[in-house]
């Protein structure tokens, strides 16, 4: 099988049926499929075929998806670029795969130059904006129409179709290597787990780049309907969307969904369209639920766990299993395309209700690493995919979190690794070292905390150390919280002791993490 196998499917079946709808634009299944192929010809003669690379650094839009379309049409792979990172970051991600050409649009553009002159080997920056096309770059529009419709290159199963860059224990992300084949399994199984009615309208706000997001788009390629993109996710914006284009499912990580639910104009809009709230990153709590039933009278909820490495879910809490109160602090049972265990340092099997680390094997788990040999063995060892995070398993086979494994923290739905903002807040003069941690936030339900120890006759404040990131790392990585102290707490062997730090936080909280 292969990504695009479903656009000649809709082409076929339902041509005339409304494919993208976004700032203004509406276009069917055959306007869209006519403009994928017509890009992929471009792409094809800019180098993209046969598993090169493309990248995209862009807000959310139906430019984007015709972007994802054409590429995977071309014979190409794609890379979506997090558009939170810093320029350094971005040109890093693209010399690592050797990108070639990237789409930028009009927010991203000023970006451009940065990244040239870190990343050599880009050849093409395409301008995918509704603004002037800036110097130096090819205009989107233009490249569709000057080329003729391609056809399919149609490569699929095992081969790449994607390098999704995620955050990384060692600091530095890594790029999670997709087949086509673990891309629609994983799309399939998720499918398989909820009845999808005739009449889909999807609203993409979450950003595309993010796997859950890509994830829906392969969903909408495989069972047609229409899909709604506005650029960024606010909550406005979004009720304002599910309204006017009577959107039947959304995709929303706890935080915004409080965000919408919460929003004080949420009466002023007829939310009685949508059938299906798909949520993930964190369970939502009893409370928010029931605010989220009443401001969507005529919605299921649906909660997926998983990873960018999984492509990306592996569990499912169905909209049946939010009935049972008990099952809601879970995130789910295996899903139907994989098999699900919680094991022991020795990756035997535990007794149901022991906490030891997640595992999942299945046709969704990656292919690898990009040019990460050793990490991928380690992370693959035995066949099953570890996933760093803890957890434990009742005897009906829902899975519950606990910990993680890996220090990582989930700030709205972003994630953040505390060894890459470690090692930037250790550059600092005044730091002599420190400690980053997540702890509970109302808003984003985890935010990034750091904890110093001054160097000596150094003092350090907040405004410092985030002034001082912001060079560095993307803004949702910098702490937004920081305590100050004499020493950090270590084990007998010098360990830092995260979980004494992080106790005062989550005191009296289900979960140690959100």
């Amino acid at each position: 099988m292969y990504v695009t196998q479903g656009l000649h499917r809709h082409v076929q079946q339902r041509p005339h049926d409304i494919a993208t709808v976004c700032a203004g634009r509406t276009r069917t299944h055959a306007e869209s499929v006519d403009r994928i192929a017509r890009l992929a010809a471009a792409l094809q003669e800019l180098g993209i075929r046969d598993g090169e690379r493309a990248a995209i650094l862009s807000l959310n839009s139906d430019r984007y998806s015709e972007f994802l379309g054409a590429t995977l049409w071309a014979g190409g792979v794609l890379v979506p670029v997090n558009i939170r990172w810093s320029v350094p970051e971005i040109a890093d991600s693209l010399a690592e795969v050797d990108a070639r050409v990237l789409v930028v649009d009009d927010v991203f553009a000023a970006c451009v130059d940065g990244i040239r002159a870190a990343h050599a080997g880009l050849r093409h920056v395409v301008h995918a904006g509704d603004g002037p096309t800036p110097d130096g770059t090819l205009a989107f529009e233009e490249l569709i129409g000057t080329h003729d419709p391609v056809e399919d290159a149609r490569r699929g199963g095992a081969d790449l179709a994607g390098v999704f860059y995620t955050g990384g224990t060692t600091g530095r992300s890594k790029g999670v290597m997709l087949s086509h084949d673990n891309l629609l399994t994983s799309s399939m199984g998720g499918l398989s787990s909820v009845h999808f009615p005739p009449g889909l309208v999807g609203l993409h706000s979450a950003p595309m780049f993010h796997l859950a997001a890509f994830s829906n788009w392969v969903g909408a390629t495989v069972v047609g309907g229409t899909q709604v993109m506005i650029p960024v996710f606010d909550p406005v914006a979004v009720l304002t969307a599910v309204q006017e284009h009577g959107v039947t499912d959304v995709l929303l990580v706890p935080t915004m969904v409080q965000l919408v639910v919460d929003h004080p104009r949420v009466d002023e809009f007829d939310l009685t369209s949508v059938r299906l709230v798909l949520y993930g990153a964190s369970p939502m709590s009893d409370a928010l639920l029931g605010r989220a039933m009443k401001a969507f009278p005529n919605a299921r909820f649906m909660q997926a766990y998983g990873m960018t490495e999984l492509a990306p879910a592996a569990t499912v809490l169905t909209p049946e299993d939010h009935e049972d109160p008990r099952h809601r602090r879970s995130v789910g049972r295996a899903a139907p395309h994989t098999e699900v265990r919680v094991v022991g340092p020795d990756d035997a099997e535990l007794p149901r209700r022991e906490v030891g680390e997640v595992v999942v094997r299945g046709g969704n788990v990656m292919l690898g690493y990009w040019d990460r040999p050793q990490e991928t063995a380690e992370a693959l060892r035995g066949g099953w995919m570890h996933t760093g995070d803890a957890g434990w398993m009742d005897d009906d086979g829902y899975l519950y979190l606990t910990d993680r494994l890996k220090d990582m923290i989930i700030s709205g739905g972003e994630n953040v690794y505390s060894v890459e903002v470690e090692n930037v807040l250790a550059q600092h003069p005044a730091v002599a070292t420190c400690a980053v941690i997540g702890v509970p936030d109302e808003t984003w339900g985890e935010r990034v905390h750091a904890v110093v120890v001054p160097a000596a006759g150094a003092t350090v404040t907040l405004e410092e150390l985030r002034d001082f990131c912001a060079d560095r790392l993307a803004g949702y990585k910098t702490p937004r919280s920081m305590d100050v102290v004499d020493a950090l707490p270590l084990s007998p062997v010098g360990k830092v002791l995260k979980r004494t730090l992080r106790e005062p936080y989550w005191a009296g909280q289900d979960r140690g993490v959100h």
